[in-house]
């Protein structure tokens, strides 16, 4: 048997279950919404939270709030914030609720509001109280820019440095092995394979940037808008201030968006940090797909890298290792892929004075962020930090490739170079022995014009 408490809300009484913190509003979404499996992602659970917190502060600097149920909801904020597993069950919404994101707002509130009561001892009301000067409307995307900012800055902007050095240590090691490069999928003119790693590792220091560029974009807050952007029932610096109170809390500048029209009704930012990550998963999906190629084998393959063995390959074929750090990080691109372009959808349905499809655009943006995070943190580590060199087979199939004769055509000409290729490839010898069989150079001249060291 379950007991119950009786809660009610402006169209009445509901039962709500003794152990948990939220009210009548919360309970209600709860019976109303049974669709999938995806709950309200944490990190944007506890951003509202330090928002919370931070309007409570401001309105008790304003005089509106009255001092000890202010104390009370910054106190239950800091509860909550301090010890999160512990009351993450508190906040068991659906993603696939209204479109604002209000329920989730109001479960916010009414978890505040009811810890916040039992440690002051006076009732806090989470719509009078706790929401004060607030607007589900405003609070929401408010919470969707801290909790994305925060997370690109402290979990994935990180893990784009390791890369950044773990490729840098590559490129240097192996800066003087010469390897055949490859275009079309087939054989071109040589390089070291430090310049194909130095490819890679500009493609991260590219997507480095872009990230950084797109994630300061998020740190304008549209708190202080309140219902459709014209701050009704808040001061006129409400927004700054609540900006302030969080830059100080999380060592983070937050700035007030100027705009709260534009606030409440586009997430042009969000979508614009979202093309960051897009980009980023498809020059991961590159670096990956490289290197399972490069490993590929290990006899019967290109065969020129060889991968850390981390578990078996295969139920059926004893001692076959697979590229799976590989499979996992290209599959993760897809994921973020497909999340752009529903974020790209979702950020157009701005009707009005305000976009209704806020909860899948945070849940898409935050998993882009944790996959891409988690995926370059184990491709990193059980892949790239073990990635070695085969340099016998690189030399191997760079002293056999046809595309060195490149390097005759300033001495003997294209079209002649290109007889000399297709009669070596139709008489299975070397570019040495049929140009010298055609007439078109000496095997002195040869040695000079097709040594690989001279063509990078």
């Amino acid at each position: 048997m379950v007991d119950y408490r009786i809660e009610q809300d402006s169209m009445g009484e509901i039962k709500v279950s003794t152990s948990a913190l939220w009210g009548a509003q919360t309970q209600r979404s709860l019976q109303n919404f049974h669709i999938g499996s995806e709950k309200m992602p944490q990190p944007l659970i506890f951003g509202l939270i330090r928002l919370k917190r931070a309007c409570a502060i401001v309105n008790l600097k304003e005089g509106k709030l009255a001092e000890n149920l202010g104390t009370s909801i910054v106190a239950a904020c800091d509860e909550i914030l301090k010890n999160q597993a512990e009351y993450l069950e508190q906040f068991p919404l659906c993603l696939w609720q209204t479109g604002s994101g209000t329920q989730t707002n109001m479960n916010t509130n009414e978890v505040i509001a009811h810890l916040a009561t039992s440690l002051g001892g006076e009732t806090v009301h989470p719509n009078d109280h706790v929401n004060m000067s607030q607007s589900s409307n405003d609070v929401f995307p408010t919470g969707m820019h801290i909790a994305s900012y925060t997370q690109i800055k402290e979990n994935l902007i990180p893990e784009l440095n390791l890369w950044i050095k773990e490729l840098k240590e590559l490129e240097e090691s192996y800066a003087q092995v010469i390897k055949i490069g490859r275009t079309h999928l087939q054989d071109a003119t040589p390089l070291t394979f430090g310049q194909e790693i130095s490819g890679w590792r500009s493609m991260i220091e590219h997507s480095l940037q872009a990230v950084e560029t797109s994630n300061e974009t998020l740190r304008y807050l549209t708190i202080g808008g309140t219902a459709v952007g014209t701050g009704i029932n808040a001061s006129k610096t409400f927004g700054e201030e609540v900006c302030l109170e969080l830059s100080e809390e999380t060592g983070f500048e937050f700035l007030s968006e100027e705009n709260k029209f534009f606030g409440l009704t586009s997430h042009q930012n969000i979508s614009f940090a979202h093309g960051a990550l897009r980009a980023l998963a498809s020059d991961l999906m590159k670096i990956a797909n490289d290197i399972r190629w490069l490993a590929s084998g290990p006899r019967c393959g290109i065969g020129e890298l060889t991968i850390p063995s981390n578990e078996p390959g295969s139920s059926i074929m004893p001692g076959k290792v697979n590229p799976t750090q590989a499979e996992a990080l290209t599959m993760i691109a897809t994921q973020v892929m497909g999340n752009d372009t529903t974020i790209q959808v979702a950020a157009s349905q701005g009707n009005f004075e305000l976009n209704v499809f806020k909860p899948v655009i945070i849940h898409n943006f935050l998993q882009s962020v944790t996959l891409l995070t988690e995926g370059m943190i184990s491709f990193r580590e059980k892949c790239l930090h073990g990635l070695v060199a085969n340099e016998d087979r690189m030399h191997e199939l760079l002293v056999n490739s046809l595309m060195l004769v490149t390097a005759l055509n300033p001495h003997i000409g294209y079209q002649k170079s290109a007889e000399i290729a297709k009669k070596a490839l139709q008489d299975k010898t070397t570019l040495t022995v049929a140009a010298v069989t055609l007439g078109y150079a000496t095997e002195e001249e040869l040695q000079d014009w097709l040594n690989p060291e001279n063509m990078l």
